[in-house]
């Protein structure tokens, strides 16, 4: 079984964010599509997801996942420490999400963003949904 990362196609943050998960994912758990490709609009629509959501989603297991609890659920199968992050799920969702609420608002500003999603290198291209 593997999960499906949706991510923003644009954004720097979330571009070096899936970098990041690919690396510390050997096994290949997840895969990714960005929420502006074809793959990534259908599941949006397949899982009843409002196209007002602007954030990291996770499905896994036919269940959605956005904001923290989504980053949550990437961290608990990723190598090293990352998986002992898992432990802020003690801290109410709301606050979780207000955080995550406030890097996710200042994003572009922060991080800037693309002209257009990444290309996969050749090597993590089969990673890709689409």
């Amino acid at each position: 079984m593997e999960a499906i990362i949706l991510f923003d196609g644009i954004c720097n943050l979330c571009n070096s964010a899936v970098q990041f998960i690919i690396k510390r994912d050997p096994k290949g758990y997840f895969k990714f599509a960005s929420l502006q490709s074809n793959t990534g609009q259908r599941l949006i629509k397949q899982y009843g997801v409002s196209r007002h959501i602007d954030s990291l989603i996770v499905i896994e297991k036919q269940k959605v996942y956005i904001k923290s609890s989504a980053a949550l659920r990437i961290c608990r199968k990723l190598d090293g420490f990352w998986k002992y992050l898992t432990i802020l799920r003690v801290l109410p969702p709301f606050f979780r999400n207000f955080l995550y609420d406030m890097v996710a608002k200042n994003r572009y500003h922060w991080f800037g963003k693309r002209d257009s999603c990444m290309l996969p290198t050749a090597e993590i291209r089969k990673r890709f949904l689409e």
